[in-house]
């Protein structure tokens, strides 16, 4: 079997590493480290201060004494378009050919600009005599660039995928897929988060978000007139220095407000799906990334999808060795670890 690469997330606030074994028992944690990134280092994900990311990239494989060369990574944002498409029936060989005209049909970039990629949904045709695919479409310079800043810190880039798709790869590691049910899995990242809706154990929709977890920070610092550093602690519930001059009520409203807006802005996205279809229905949504134990928003999330909100354990079915581990480190930050976790699954020779 091939072996597992190296799961690197670069994310606009930290890059973070995660290296699985597939054993006879199941999945084994190896590695698991983060190097917090300079703000803007990365935008709307595309890499603004490559020598950040390479120095960052470095330290983590230096720090966790990381074997192994192969890295598989992700991309998002406005550079990656994916689309749901039918095609007419035809051979493997002929779509591979059809592919790139077929792109120019769905994607506002010309066809020059992008590496193209495609995943069968439906193999044979479905009802209406057509083939379902999926159609992803990436910038070559922002390809480029990942590439380019994982070769500077003497690494191999092996694998790129898209971040919706790998939360999806860490949850159906970890949690049972019912046919019959769709759920949304939203990674909430610093400035961009990825939904991607899962039914029938495909990715029926995807939709990359301009709001994180800066917003909450941001807000705080603006209304409370408080450090960043003091902010972005009052935001994961725990106290910065000099926080217990500022009012906790003050600080719930704030966080309580700011959820509003982004569980907002998360529920149009999903009302967007459940629009396409007379009978589409969310059973539950797990939340991953930094800012997904933010209980307002769990709560506010809850309230406008009046579905049950969860959040997702990228480590629930991954045995963690307590001799090399510190496993309250590793269950504190597992939320953000779920991107990583997901490109840790992939192997070297898989499709990209």
């Amino acid at each position: 079997m091939p072996k597992n690469c190296i799961g690197l997330d670069i994310g606009s606030s930290s890059v973070k590493v995660v290296q699985i074994k597939e054993t006879s028992k199941g999945l084994q944690l190896i590695n698991f480290g983060f190097e917090p990134l300079p703000a803007q280092t990365i935008v709307d994900g595309a890499i603004m201060n490559q020598g950040a990311v390479v120095e960052a990239i470095r330290t983590l494989r230096d720090n966790l004494g990381i074997k192994g060369r192969e890295v598989a990574t992700a991309i998002s944002g406005h550079s990656v378009i994916i689309k749901k498409i039918k095609v007419p029936p035809m051979t493997p060989e002929e779509l591979e050919e059809q592919i790139p005209w077929e792109a120019e049909h769905h994607i506002p970039f010309s066809k020059d600009d992008v590496e193209i990629d495609h995943q069968l949904i439906t193999g044979e045709a479905a009802g209406d005599g057509q083939m379902e695919l999926l159609l992803v479409a990436a910038k070559k310079e922002v390809v480029a660039d990942y590439s380019m800043v994982i070769r500077e810190a003497k690494l191999v880039p092996t694998v790129m995928d898209v971040a919706a798709f790998t939360i999806q790869n860490a949850f159906e590691a970890n949690y049972p897929v019912v046919p019959e049910e769709a759920i949304a899995v939203i990674n909430v990242g610093a400035t961009l988060s990825n939904i991607n809706i899962i039914a029938g154990g495909t990715s029926a929709f995807t939709r990359d978000v301009t709001v994180g977890g800066n917003a909450f920070t941001e807000e705080i610092q603006k209304r409370l007139n408080v450090s960043q550093e003091e902010a972005e602690a009052w935001k994961i519930g725990s106290a910065g220095e000099g926080a217990n001059e500022v009012v906790p009520q003050e600080v719930e409203a704030v966080i309580a407000s700011v959820a509003d807006g982004v569980a907002g802005k998360f529920q149009r996205s999903l009302d967007f799906y459940l629009a396409s279809s007379t009978d589409a229905t969310i059973s539950k949504i797990y939340l991953c990334g930094g800012s997904a134990k933010v209980p307002a928003l769990q709560r506010a999330l809850e309230s406008k999808a009046r579905t049950a909100v969860e959040v997702m354990d990228p480590f629930r079915k991954v045995a963690v060795d307590a001799r090399r581990f510190d496993v309250a480190f590793v269950q504190q930050h597992s939320a953000e670890a779920a991107v990583a976790v997901g490109l840790s699954l992939r192997r070297l020779g898989d499709k990209q």
